[in-house]
């Protein structure tokens, strides 16, 4: 420790602590002065330093033209309602008689002419025929015969089977006049074969009270192997 002179004729010790009470103003400016020049080198060496531009360039908008003002149209008028009915003093007679019509007051020759019969040919196509007994195949057993030889081989081998529903017009005779397929079986070649088979049968006459008439009948044709 360093001596410390208080007094003249005395010599006292100095303390650690009094050494540094006595050199903390020399530290303290000391490292004021220190850091000042610290912050000025460091701005002063530091390089220029520029933001980035992050302005946006908005596009100029077109002006939107405001159509002129439309002129609404009135409201249609209301529509009016309908009048009230009126009752009215009118008599109406309770008797109300229709008069006989005979022939005095209408003679013979002064009726309008009967009209004229229009002959329909009903040949030309499947319609309706009023009888009271239909057509009877004859040749039930032939038909058996004729469904075994026009059966189409390439079918019949394979197993292959079907119905046709074929139309016939039958005469007053009986006789087979002409055909037609009403429902196919899904193969043509079947409803070939049917047709040819349709047009070898016979029939008993379709008769109308005691009348022969010709008539439209539907008749299944069914090929299938045994």
């Amino acid at each position: 420790m360093n001596p410390i002179q208080h007094d003249p004729g005395a010599e006292v010790l100095a303390t650690a602590n009094d050494e540094f009470k006595s050199s903390f103003s020399a530290w303290f400016w000391g490292s004021i002065s220190a850091a000042a020049m610290l912050h000025f080198l460091v701005f002063a060496l530091m390089p220029a330093m520029q933001a980035a531009d992050v302005s946006v360039n908005a596009e100029a908008i077109d002006m939107i033209d405001i159509p002129e003002q439309i002129d609404i149209p009135p409201p249609p008028e209301a529509i009016a309602r309908p009048a009230l009915p009126v009752v009215t003093d009118t008599h109406i007679e309770d008797d109300i008689t229709i008069p006989d019509v005979t022939f005095e007051a209408n003679p013979v020759e002064n009726l309008p002419p009967p009209p004229d019969e229009v002959e329909t040919d009903i040949s030309a196509a499947p319609v309706w025929t009023n009888v009271d007994i239909y057509p009877v195949l004859k040749n039930r057993d032939e038909m058996s015969r004729l469904l075994e030889r026009e059966y189409p081989p390439l079918l019949r081998d394979a197993g292959i089977g079907g119905t046709t529903k074929v139309w016939f017009f039958i005469d007053e005779t009986g006789k087979v006049v002409k055909t037609q397929v009403h429902t196919s079986s899904g193969h043509q070649a079947l409803d070939d074969a049917a047709i040819k088979v349709a047009d070898r049968l016979n029939f008993s006459p379709a008769m109308n009270r005691d009348k022969a008439v010709p008539v439209w009948v539907a008749l299944d044709i069914k090929f299938e192997t045994r």
